[in-house]
């Protein structure tokens, strides 16, 4: 008599999912797309691709919650799609693109052009590898730090516009080496970030994201370059925000804590 097949397994071992890690091997290829095409001096296939792998990145998570195939391996698997895709792609097509011609304005701006696009990339590490190892949070509506997608969004946004206005002079090249360095510190913050984890397919969601979702869509539609920009610059200002908000209501409850008391 035959064993089931099941016993002949080692014990221990386990399959792979193949539909979310399909969307996560999607990524990782839009962030290698990417880089080629910022070798190719091809900066909006660049920008464009990098655009594509944010929108897997959203999905691959979110379908593996929503059919039960989350896994360890998918979740290393998704953190190293990440670091190509929304840590080293942004850094080398930001310098491809403007950073490295500072060096044209004297050899300390070629320095500081390439230790920016490196600043960028190391946090992007960095913030990865705290995700990884930290405990979940208590509040899941809230990130701790600026995420990578959004990051990356902030970087590829800004070569998108200058790319499409042709912008080449030194104070031009200067603000995105300061914004390429922002988006980097920004991620290894503590400053808290709206996850929109609550927000799924089969629960209820506040009446305004219902209109505030398709004008988003349409405000890409019209004008994606400037589109993207100003919803990356956005939400990375949200942050901040909410940060000296929070602050300011601590501050408030204690003044009126201690007025009462006297």
């Amino acid at each position: 008599m035959n064993r089931p097949a099941s016993n002949n397994r080692p014990e221990g071992r386990k399959g792979i999912y193949l539909l979310p890690n399909l969307f996560t091997t999607g990524t990782l290829f839009a962030g290698f797309y990417a880089i080629i095409g910022a070798i190719d001096g091809n900066y909006e296939r660049s920008v464009i691709a990098l655009f594509i792998a944010v929108i897997l990145d959203g999905l691959d998570g979110r379908l593996a919650r929503m059919t039960g195939t989350e896994s360890e391996f998918g979740k290393q698997y998704d953190s190293l799609a990440d670091l190509v895709a929304f840590g080293l792609a942004p850094a080398l097509v930001v310098y491809q693109w403007g950073l490295g011609r500072l060096g044209e304005f004297g050899w300390i701006w070629g320095k500081v052009g390439w230790l920016a696009a490196f600043v960028y990339a190391v946090c992007a590490a960095l913030r990865l590898a705290r995700f990884n190892v930290m405990p979940h949070a208590k509040d899941r509506r809230f990130f701790e730090g600026l995420a990578s997608p959004p990051a990356a969004g902030l970087v590829f946004g800004m070569v998108w516009v200058g790319n499409e206005l042709q912008w080449s002079g030194v104070s031009a090249l200067i603000g995105a080496t300061l914004l390429t360095g922002l988006a980097g510190v920004l991620m290894v913050s503590r400053i808290p970030y709206y996850s929109f984890k609550e927000l799924s397919p089969d629960g209820k969601i506040p009446f305004a994201y219902v209109i505030v979702v398709p004008l988003l869509f349409v405000l890409i539609a019209l004008n994606p370059p400037t589109a993207v920009l100003m919803i990356a610059c956005t939400y990375a200002a949200s942050g901040p925000l909410l940060w000296v908000w929070r602050r300011q209501r601590r501050r408030e409850r204690r003044q009126s804590g201690t007025e009462t008391e006297s």
